[in-house]
């Protein structure tokens, strides 16, 4: 008989900036906006997440619209360099500051975590 194998038990807070009806930023909006960063590409951006280049564009555009200035800039893509987009200065300042509050988060919750974890059962 096998013995079970367990699964490793893991906290993923998960930090939504609410604005009305509109997300600003959560974590698949801060994906984005790393990828886009990573890869320079709107498209590529959207090809690492396993998401259509409109669904990518329509997040980009619903930021865009929250933050006071852009929060990524892009250009058309068709001429000899071809397009690309940018995370703005305060693209990179709100990834930089919602990364940290996911990392606070993670810190003030972590005694709770450890309590927590001696209840649960891992499968």
């Amino acid at each position: 008989m096998k013995a079970k194998s367990r699964t490793t038990l893991e906290l993923q807070p998960r930090i939504r900036i609410r604005a009305g009806n509109e997300i600003p930023l959560g974590p698949g909006k801060s994906e984005l906006l790393g990828w886009v960063q990573k890869t320079g590409s709107i498209t590529k951006a959207a090809r690492k997440m396993g998401m259509s280049y409109m669904r990518a564009w329509t997040l980009i555009r619903t930021m865009n619209a929250c933050f006071k200035e852009p929060v990524v800039v892009a250009t058309k893509g068709g001429n000899k360099g071809g397009g690309g987009a940018q995370l703005t200065e305060t693209g990179r300042r709100a990834l930089a500051l919602y990364e940290s509050m996911n990392r606070k988060c993670l810190r003030a919750a972590r005694p709770d975590w450890t309590k927590l974890q001696t209840l649960l059962e891992a499968r």
